[in-house]
């Protein structure tokens, strides 16, 4: 049984992303008011943050709205399910008549360059309180 807050936030993602069916939203209550817990597929997760976690921001906002009509505080979390560590070419030679390169050179795959950047947008914005 899904509740408006949860109906809300779930029509809202499912129109932004690519796999609709993944989509899943968790609802808890605790201290601090309603927790929403938003799972999507690890190919959407950039869609649903957004650059620098605009489109984050504003599904809080719009929360937010909802809160002050149903008179409860809304967090929303967005959950990281992709398991797939980034990888990177780092350059070093072990020979001692060489010297050591230890810079860190372009990723392999740009995709994983962007969901390091999101993730740590979305680590950002999971501190801030709204």
């Amino acid at each position: 049984m899904s509740t408006i807050d949860q109906q809300f936030v779930e029509y809202i993602v499912k129109s932004v992303v690519g796999h609709p069916d993944d989509v899943v939203v968790e609802r808890t209550i605790d201290e601090k008011g309603v927790l929403l817990t938003l799972t999507v597929n690890p190919e959407d997760l950039g869609r649903v943050i957004g650059k620098r976690g605009v489109t984050a921001q504003s599904l809080r906002t719009l929360l937010r709205a909802l809160g002050t009509k149903n008179d409860a505080r809304y967090n929303l979390k967005i959950v990281n399910n992709d398991d797939q560590a980034s990888s990177y070419i780092t350059s070093s030679d072990d020979a001692d008549d060489q010297p050591v390169n230890n810079s860190v050179e372009e990723p392999v795959d740009n995709a994983s360059d962007y969901s390091k950047k999101t993730r740590e947008e979305l680590a950002e914005l999971d501190d801030l309180d709204i």
